[in-house]
């Protein structure tokens, strides 16, 4: 990838090379962190996504973990698998697609308040192109969430995701905002390891204009 010269060659390859349409076909109505972690994220978006704005809930499912009380102006879902979607009632409305295959996101310049990806960052193979599509489409000075765990499908994480420990995982991040234009990154750990529960990081970017 010509963003990140400093990777091997191989860092975005998958152990399951299949296209991911194939393996998402199967809704899954499970949640992928434990509470604990869960209500970690909800405090994030709580603290971070403005009410009354428009968040996209980047690589969702059948459930976002924004607060349930807190009243936005639109809330847009991105995911692999429409029964899942439907099933998430904190979505006004929702759009399908393979980032993989086509990081284009189907919205206007300037047109989102504020940006989740939930324990899905390790899927993406081309992580530049889609973070340069969430920083065109977020308005200036605004954030993407981008949290994560220990936790993963191994055959769809890609290789250099798998190489790393999970400090590292939040530097690999940082970079990825870092080289797509963020401003401002910021890393926090919201239940650091070893507690008996899901450890769990966030990194933040602010658009930049």
């Amino acid at each position: 990838m010509d963003a990140l010269p400093e990777l091997p060659p191989n860092a975005f390859e998958k152990s399951d090379a299949a296209a991911d349409d194939l393996f998402y076909a199967a809704p899954r109505f499970v949640t992928h962190i434990d509470g604990p972690a869960i209500a970690a994220v909800t405090a994030l978006y709580r603290e971070l996504f403005p009410p009354g704005g428009v968040i996209l809930d980047l690589m969702s499912s059948w459930i976002s973990h924004l607060p349930r009380d807190a009243a936005y102006g639109e809330v847009i879902g991105h995911g692999m698998n429409a029964a899942e979607l439907s099933a998430n009632s904190q979505l006004s409305r929702f759009f399908v697609q393979n980032l993989n295959e086509n990081p284009a996101l189907p919205l206007g310049p300037d047109s989102v308040d504020a940006a989740a990806i939930c324990v899905s960052v390790q899927y993406l193979q081309s992580p530049i192109s889609v973070l340069r599509e969430l920083a065109r489409v977020l308005k200036a000075d605004c954030p993407v969430a981008i949290t994560f765990s220990n936790r993963c499908f191994p055959t769809k994480a890609v290789a250099i995701w798998q190489a790393l420990e999970d400090e590292a995982h939040a530097k690999l991040v940082g970079l990825y905002l870092e080289r797509a234009g963020f401003a401002a990154v910021e890393t926090r750990t919201l239940a650091p390891p070893g507690k008996g529960f899901d450890p769990l990081w966030a990194v933040i970017g602010r658009a930049r204009k």
